[in-house]
C-alpha cells in the first residue's frame, strides 16, 4: 500500500483487516510481518515561513529535501537527527514522518533538546482509519501539545503520520572543537560535565574510547557567532590546561567530525550487535564497563552509550538494574526496546487500545 493523500490513508488502515508494517524510508531496518504500508507518496513541504521559523511537511517527505531548503534560507533542524543507513547497512531515504516517529535526535540534544522539543503540530490516521489534527502550523497557533509530544517516538504503533510542523532554527555562522587527548572513560565523562555546566554553551559532547588515530578523544562543540566561539573555545581549553588539549577551528572539519559522532560511523561496516544505552551520565563510564563491549562511543555527555558487541550478547542482563534502558538498534534474538515496569506498561497498552483498537499498527514492535 502506497496511499498518494491522506483521505487515502485513511481508507487503507480502516478497511485493513490484518497486520500493518508502516515504512516511511525503510532506513532503520524495521521489518514487522503485515501489510507493508509506504508513506513515500505523502510527500512535499506545503508550508515554509522562514521569517516565522516554521516549517509544515507531508511525512513521507525525504529528509534531505527539507535540508535542502532550510539551507537556502541559512537554516536548520537544530535537534541534529541521525542517519541510519551506515550503522543498519540499509538505502532508501529518511522521511521526515520517520525521524519524527522514532524521535529522531542527535548530538545537539544535549543542548536544545530532542526532535519531539520542536514539534509544534501533527495530522495523523489512527488505527480506525480516523483523521486525527493536533497542535498548529506556526508556532503563535500552537494548542494541546499532548498528542505531538505522544507521536513523537511512538513508531507508528498509535497512528501513521501524514503531516508534521516543526519549529525551525537559523544556522550558527561557525564553530570549533575542543579535543581533549587520552582520557579515560570515567575521566571524560567528569570532562563532558564540566564543560556542560560551563557558561561557554557546549553544543555537543562526545567521547571515543578507540579515536581514528587509535587513541581516547574526548569532543566538545561550540558554535555561534565567530567571536564568540572564538573566546569560548579558548575558555574551554582553559579549563583544561592540565591535560592534552587542542581546539580544531576549521568549521568544515568540525561539521564533519560530528557527522561521524552523529552517524555512529565508528562501528559502520563492523559486525555485531549494536545497542544505545541511555543512562544518568554520572553512571555512563560505570555502565560503559559492565557491558564488555568491542566498542563504545559516548554521547550527550554521557547520557547516551552507543555499543557494539558480540552478537547475540544480552546487554540488558549485563547491566542489570540502572536508571535508563537500552535499545537493541541492530541485531536479533531480544526484545528491541526495554520492557517498561508494570504501571507503565500497563498505561503504554491502554494508549494503544485506545489509537489502534484493532490492534495492528506496527504490531510487535514496542513488546
Amino acid at each position: 500500500m502506497r496511499p498518494e493523500t491522506e483521505a487515502e490513508l485513511a481508507d487503507m488502515i480502516a478497511s485493513a483487516s490484518g497486520p500493518v508494517c508502516v515504512r516511511g524510508g525503510g532506513t532503520r531496518g524495521v521489518n514487522l510481518n503485515g501489510t507493508l504500508l509506504e508513506t513515500g507518496g505523502l510527500s512535499g513541504v506545503t508550508l515554509y515561513e522562514p521569517g516565522s521559523l516554521t516549517l509544515v511537511a507531508q511525512a513521507g517527505t525525504p529528509l534531505a529535501e527539507i535540508e535542502t531548503a532550510l539551507d537556502a534560507e541559512g537554516q536548520r533542524l537544530a535537534f541534529e537527527p541521525m542517519d541510519h543507513r551506515g550503522l543498519m547497512g540499509t538505502s532508501g531515504a529518511p522521511t521526515i514522518g520517520g525521524v519524527v516517529a522514532a524521535n529522531v535526535s542527535g548530538p545537539r540534544r544535549v543542548s536544545v533538546g530532542a526532535c519531539r522539543d520542536f514539534m509544534l503540530g501533527v495530522r495523523f490516521v489512527d488505527g480506525t482509519g480516523t483523521i486525527v489534527k493536533n497542535g498548529g502550523r506556526v508556532m503563535k497557533n500552537v494548542t494541546g501539545y499532548d498528542l505531538v509530544k505522544l507521536m513523537s517516538g511512538s513508531w507508528g504503533t498509535l497512528g501513521v503520520l501524514s503531516e508534521v510542523s516543526l519549529k525551525v532554527l537559523p544556522k550558527p555562522e561557525t564553530a570549533a572543537c575542543v579535543m581533549i587527548d587520552g582520557l579515560s572513560d570515567a575521566d571524560a565523562v567528569r570532562a563532558m560535565a564540566k564543560a556542560l555546566g560551563s557558561p561557554f554553551e557546549v553544543s555537543g559532547a562526545a567521547h571515543i574510547p578507540v579515536g581514528l588515530d587509535g587513541h581516547p578523544v574526548t569532543m566538545l562543540r561550540i558554535e555561534g557567532f565567530a567571536g564568540s566561539v572564538a573566546y569560548r573555545a579558548d575558555q574551554i581549553a582553559g579549563l583544561f590546561g592540565e591535560m592534552a588539549v587542542w581546539v580544531d577551528r576549521d568549521p568544515e572539519a568540525v561539521t564533519k567530525s560530528w557527522a561521524w559522532v552523529r552517524d555512529v560511523s565508528a562501528f559502520h561496516d563492523a559486525e555485531g550487535d549494536v545497542w544505545r544505552v541511555s543512562c544518568t551520565p554520572s553512571d555512563a563510564a560505570t555502565l560503559g564497563a559492565k557491558i564488555g563491549a568491542d566498542a563504545l562511543l559516548y554521547d550527550w555527555g554521557g547520557g547516551l552509550i552507543w555499543a557494539r558487541v558480540t552478537q547475540g550478547k544480552d546487554v540488558r542482563a549485563r547491566l542489570g538494574e540502572f536508571d535508563g534502558h537500552a535499545t537493541l538498534v541492530r541485531g536479533t534474538g531480544q526484545p528491541k526496546f526495554q520492557p517498561n515496569p508494570a504501571p507503565i506498561a500497563a498505561l503504554s497498552r491502554g494508549l494503544q487500545q485506545k489509537f489502534d483498537p484493532k490492534g495492528i499498527l506496527n504490531t510487535g514492535l514496542m513488546g
